[in-house]
């Protein structure tokens, strides 16, 4: 073999078209800006907020008289609390209505709950609160107390029974309605690409349809179904007006979900107090929304992490 043909492989993979090199630094140019946007948020959360956690507490008067963590630590506690609630709720009934669109319903059918699902996402969060305070709260409020009177012995449904329905958890099933569509459509497009070899494997062996999904589909999606949850969790952690407009917030920690005293979220209390605040107390809420920020971080940290563990098993591999 001589130089120049030697050569010549060499040539090939250093010399790249105009579109290749076009498009590599695009990407490049995304991600970098993503990195740095990312940057950006965090330090201007940092920065803002510093003062505040540095000032003396009696000095802001909306840690009255506390200091910034028992005033951050019941609205820390409401956001994951109500986030995780509303995720308990909205997964299970996402992944089933995914599983119906893409293996049990007619095509035309599938279809139309498909373009039902993707305008739901497009819905506003305000249509969202008033649905929630004016529509749903009064209607389930009768079940509320028939909760409390029966069921007063489970600690989340200890008495006593708000009488307006504006609770805890009816914030959390309006969450839970806003983030179904976003994780019902990840997952449904994510069962749609199970591999059709491993269906038929399944149903040849003579597997039953459910049997097929539990063995097939759901393996497959697993890590996305990950992903689909924790983005849908992003969005319930910081949703402002819908729970501002359905919370009756009353501060302090609490695990009671129907009650009139229920703890506030950070994304709320921000939009809701904002208005009104100067100075350090300005400082005081970016702080907050800095504890926000990295609440949120390290959730989707740990589910990167589960699903890293994960996807060894999934047949996404």
């Amino acid at each position: 073999m001589t130089s120049s043909t030697a050569s010549l492989p060499t040539r090939r993979r250093t010399t790249q078209r105009l579109g290749d090199r076009i498009f590599s630094g695009a990407t490049l140019t995304a991600g970098t800006l993503i990195l740095a946007t990312l940057a950006a948020v965090a330090a201007f959360l940092l920065v803002q907020g510093f003062p505040a956690l540095t000032a003396n507490p009696d000095e802001i008067s909306l840690f009255d008289g506390g200091t910034f963590w028992t005033y951050v630590a019941p609205l820390a506690f409401g956001t994951v609390w109500a986030a995780f609630l509303a995720l308990l709720m909205a997964v299970p009934v996402s992944v089933g209505i995914a599983l119906f669109i893409s293996h049990y319903a007619p095509r035309r059918l599938a279809q139309a709950l498909g373009y039902v699902v993707d305008l739901l996402a497009a819905v506003p969060s305000v249509v969202f609160g008033l649905w929630g305070a004016n529509v749903l709260a009064p209607a389930i409020q009768p079940v509320y107390a028939w909760l409390t009177a029966n069921m007063g012995w489970f600690p989340l449904f200890a008495p006593p029974v708000s009488g307006t329905g504006r609770t805890l958890l009816t914030a959390s099933i309006v969450l839970a309605v806003m983030v179904l569509p976003v994780i019902t459509a990840l997952c449904r497009e994510l069962f749609l690409q199970t591999p059709v070899l491993h269906e038929e494997a399944a149903l040849a062996l003579g597997a039953t349809r459910w049997e097929m999904i539990r063995m097939a589909v759901i393996p497959f999606g697993r890590s996305g179904i990950i992903s689909a949850s924790m983005l849908g969790l992003g969005r319930a952690l910081g949703e402002t007006m819908a729970v501002a407009m359905v919370l009756s917030a009353s501060g302090g920690i609490s695990f009671k979900v129907l009650t009139s005293a229920n703890p506030g979220t950070i994304a709320a209390n921000i939009a809701l107090s904002f208005p009104e605040a100067f100075g350090l107390n300005v400082d005081a809420l970016i702080a907050t929304g800095l504890l926000l920020f990295a609440i949120t971080l390290v959730i989707n940290m740990i589910a990167r992490w589960i699903i890293a563990r994960r996807k060894d098993f999934s047949g996404a591999n």
